[in-house]
């Protein structure tokens, strides 16, 4: 009887504790994942012949959209 009793309670407070783990605000959220996905997205943008291009532009204070088409 007893032994089924420390079991019982030994398996319980672990799948408390489990709970209270996988039920935590922070669980899904890394910080070092969220800068290398912002990392790659500038490279990517610098990589294309577009971002390069759009880059320069900022660079000169030049406006993407024509003169003649801005209001």
């Amino acid at each position: 009887m007893i032994d089924t009793f420390a079991l019982a309670l030994g398996h319980g407070l672990l799948a408390f504790a489990m709970l209270r783990l996988v039920m935590r605000a922070g669980l899904d959220e890394d910080p070092l994942i969220d800068s290398l996905t912002a990392e790659t997205k500038s490279n990517r943008k610098q990589a294309s012949a577009a971002g390069r291009n759009a880059a320069r532009r900022a660079a000169r204070g030049e406006s993407d959209v024509p003169e003649e088409a801005a209001p």
